[in-house]
């Protein structure tokens, strides 16, 4: 399968080390198997980064690996109360790391998710009444890898 990764600084060697750490699974590399939500992102990067210019890698990734056990894959099939969780403990961790997953995939909690999320931390809505809200979004999927073994599974295209 292809994935795609949006950036403004391209680089040739993934370092773990220097992706930032509190996102939706974790300190990891984040990629995506839609291109224009790479292109997005890498827009994103720029603008937020104020440097550079945005660039989408290209990376062939194995599916089958997904499944057969090599490599320990955490998957979320949609919004559940787990896959909330799940972020919600990665996104508070001040820098630790939460899991010893190689890679997880499942959908990307966007602003909208991030503004229900708060909801519930701030005990305003029930983690019920936030799955229910987040069910009915159209999020598309992102795949978190996580360690060095994991990493070598991506070869840049």
């Amino acid at each position: 399968m292809r994935l795609y990764h949006g950036t403004n600084t391209d680089f040739g060697e993934i370092m773990l080390s220097r992706c930032r750490p509190n996102k939706d699974f974790g300190q990891g590399f984040y990629l995506t198997d839609i291109r224009s939500q790479a292109e997005a992102m890498a827009v994103r990067r720029r603008e937020f980064e104020e440097s550079g210019v945005p660039i989408v890698q290209e990376y062939e990734f194995n599916e089958h690996l997904l499944d057969d056990h090599m490599l320990d894959v955490l998957r979320f099939e949609g919004v559940c109360e787990e896959w909330a969780e799940f972020i919600l403990k990665n996104r508070m961790a001040k820098g630790q790391r939460m899991h010893s997953h190689d890679i997880v995939v499942g959908p990307v909690a966007d602003d909208g998710v991030v503004f229900q999320l708060n909801l519930y931390m701030q005990h305003l809505i029930t983690l019920e009444t936030l799955v229910k809200e987040l069910t009915y979004r159209q999020l598309n999927n992102q795949y978190f890898f996580g360690t060095d073994r994991a990493i070598q599974q991506l070869k840049r295209v």
